[in-house]
């Protein structure tokens, strides 16, 4: 009987939550602020205990989510840009069919809390904002890495204005919220949240590039079924107004 008593109190105390999944999210800004709202419930109603890291959907650098995966940082879950888990895709780091598109977003622009909020609805009024600007923050990420090889150079002024990239963005809207940059370019979704910093706006529809976040389940990652639940959940209607109200169009098409 004491020895019995001996195992039964062995297991309780380094297997406290055997029936509990452990899973591990690595996910870059934009889809950040809804994810941090809805993960509570997803842990209490699935009995799930989720570890969160970040990291820059694409770009340069140990900081960027692929990077990271290369490097052995252990994950279940990746959300990112549709570009940058196309890229995961592309290596075999991502399980086949587990991918799902959960929201998109628009390009927005960001000044420093208090500032007048200039015009952007047109494509002149963003051309002259930037020329005008002493400096223009961005991501180094998936809409960073848009502005800087499409937009700029289709604009003509590429040359012409100072831009500052940080590897992430919530770097990009801290170097508005401490005046080093007079306004940050980059998704609506992480403007919204960033302290020091107000949304001016969205970019005009004619030069507008909609965002895409999407998640999938990271190969030889293990507990496949409980990374696709938190996913499925991430992508359901229920997830939608939360999605919604941090600036981002919900997309509930798992797959």
């Amino acid at each position: 009987m004491r020895a019995l008593s001996f195992a039964i109190l062995v297991t309780a105390v380094f297997c406290p939550v055997a029936a509990s999944a452990q899973l591990k999210v690595l996910i870059s800004g934009g889809f950040s602020g809804a994810y941090e709202k809805l993960l509570p419930e997803f842990e209490r109603t699935n009995g799930s205990k989720v570890t969160t890291g970040s990291g820059a959907s694409q770009g340069t650098g140990p900081q960027t989510i692929a990077a990271q995966l290369a490097g052995g940082v252990p994950a279940n879950v990746v959300i990112l840009s549709r570009e940058g888990l196309s890229e995961l895709i592309a290596a075999k780091r991502i399980v086949a069919e587990t991918d799902a598109d959960l929201a998109r977003v628009p390009l927005g622009v960001a000044v420093r809390a208090g500032s007048p909020k200039p015009d952007v609805s047109t494509v002149e009024a963003f051309k002259q904002l930037l020329l005008n600007a002493k400096s223009v923050a961005i991501p180094g990420s998936t809409s960073g890495i848009w502005l800087k090889t499409y937009l700029l150079p289709r604009l003509g002024i590429a040359d012409k204005i100072n831009i500052k990239v940080s590897p992430r963005g919530t770097g990009a809207t801290g170097l508005v919220a401490a005046g080093d940059a007079d306004l940050a370019v980059m998704p609506v979704s992480e403007i919204v949240h960033a302290p020091g910093v107000d949304l001016v706006g969205t970019v005009a529809p004619e030069i507008q590039f909609v965002q895409t976040f999407s998640a999938g389940v990271v190969a030889g990652s293990g507990d496949i079924e409980s990374s696709k639940r938190l996913i499925e959940f991430l992508a359901s209607a229920h997830a939608s107004e939360t999605i919604r109200n941090s600036g981002m169009e919900p997309l509930a098409s798992a797959k």
